[in-house]
């Protein structure tokens, strides 16, 4: 592929990202992501087949850099909730595209399931390892602590109107430091 097609191609993705980001599949336009993208329409199909498929090549590579920025420490679930608030922070349109995964979607076609299924039983493992070295309690099964560490940050970032409705004005800081000493209380293995 020349440079200049996947500069293309590199541009039709961030301008894709912003608008399923916004828009979810159903809502998200072809026309919208070409017109942004500064690229003809036929590329998008040529490059990625469908909307739907380019949604999901869209959401793969969230996922991945997520995976990347982001790696689990089976032994430290609080500084893990930080990191992931940070991220999630600077990169709002990860959570919103999972949200849009979920509302259109549903539990079935999920993008790159055995991926991202084989990455969250490492993360299982490496809290289960945890438990075995007695670093992290072992009276809540190891997957459940990683859906719970993920839950509590990840949930108040996905729905800001309900933190905002229950909390008031608050600030991410004050709400990664309830974060990380809610799962320090979880996985406390004392």
């Amino acid at each position: 592929m020349s440079r200049n097609a996947e500069a293309t191609k590199a541009r039709i993705f961030q301008a894709a990202t912003t608008e399923f980001a916004g828009h979810g599949i159903a809502g998200a336009r072809v026309d919208r992501i070409a017109k942004q993208a500064q690229a003809n329409k036929q590329l998008i199909y040529a490059y990625f087949g469908s909307k739907d498929a380019l949604f999901t090549a869209v959401l793969e590579a969230a996922m991945a850099e997520l995976a990347a920025e982001v790696p689990i420490d089976g032994e430290d679930l609080p500084g893990y909730v930080d990191r992931l608030a940070a991220y999630h922070s600077a990169n709002p349109h990860v959570l919103r595209l999972l949200m849009w995964e979920s509302l259109e979607r549903g539990d079935s076609g999920v993008a790159a399931e055995s991926e991202r299924a084989e990455h969250y039983r490492d993360k299982v493992d490496a809290v289960r390892r945890a438990q075995d070295n007695g670093k992290v309690t072992e009276a809540i099964d190891p997957g459940m602590l990683v859906l719970l560490a993920l839950g509590v940050i990840s949930w108040p970032l996905a729905v800001p109107q309900l933190r905002r409705l229950i909390l008031g004005e608050t600030k991410v800081e004050d709400l990664r430091s309830a974060s990380r000493e809610a799962v320090r209380r979880l996985t406390d293995p004392a």
